[in-house]
Formats: C-alpha cells, structure tokens, sequence
C-alpha cells in the first residue's frame, strides 16, 4: 500500500517499513554520453577559453589604455580577473558548448587579430 508520511517520525520510512535517509530513488546509470561530452566542453571553455580571453584582454589593456605602461599592466591584469570569471560563468550559462565556444571566438578573434596589429604597427 503507497501512503505519503506526514507525521515527521515517519519521513525516514519508505511505504515497505525499509528505512533510508529521506533521499529519492534515482536511476544509477548515471549521466549520457552526450551530457558528459558537453560539460566537458564548456569545462574546456571556461578553463582553456577563458585563460585565452582573459590574457588578449590583459595584453589589450596594456597596450591601448592612456595611462602609463606600468598602471596600463596592473589595470589589464585586474580586468582580467573579472573577464576570466565572466567566461566561466558564460560557459555553463550558454545553450551548448558549441555556442561557448562560438562566443568566445567572436569575442576573441577580432581582439586577437586587432592586437596583432596594432603590435607590428598596422594600427595606432
């Protein structure tokens, strides 16, 4: 007979008597594949990709920001920070690891390739 228990003294008893600690069934197969192969990918994303945005931003940083060299550095570093985080939390907020990815190349790309420039002197 399934009964739902109501009195607290009973939230430790499954509808056979058997005792367990209040956590649901759940399947023991664990996760697909597929689902591992994604959060792989934006682990990948937010580790890998994140640390490559993050340093285009530092180098960026230091070479456009108006300031002298030293304090451009040390401001591109603490950019940074908050840049890496934001890749992080970007990744695992993203539909897929695919648009991760597609995300941090559109972002990252441009930046590469304007930072390139302007250090071999194609741009100011």
């Amino acid at each position: 007979m399934n009964r739902i228990c109501v009195h607290w003294s009973t939230r430790f008893r499954t509808h056979h008597g058997k005792r367990h600690l209040g956590m649901s069934r759940r399947s023991t197969t664990g996760i697909s594949p597929a689902r591992a192969l994604d959060v792989a990918g934006r682990a990948t994303a937010a580790v890998f990709g994140g640390y490559a945005l993050a340093a285009l931003v530092a180098a960026a940083c230091a070479r456009w920001l108006p300031m002298a060299r030293v304090e451009a550095v040390v401001a591109g570093m603490l950019v940074s920070f908050a840049v890496y985080a934001a890749v992080a939390i970007f990744a695992f907020a993203s539909r897929s690891a695919a648009r991760a990815w597609i995300g941090l190349a559109a972002i990252g790309v441009p930046l590469a390739v304007a930072l390139a420039a302007s250090l071999h002197g194609a741009a100011a």
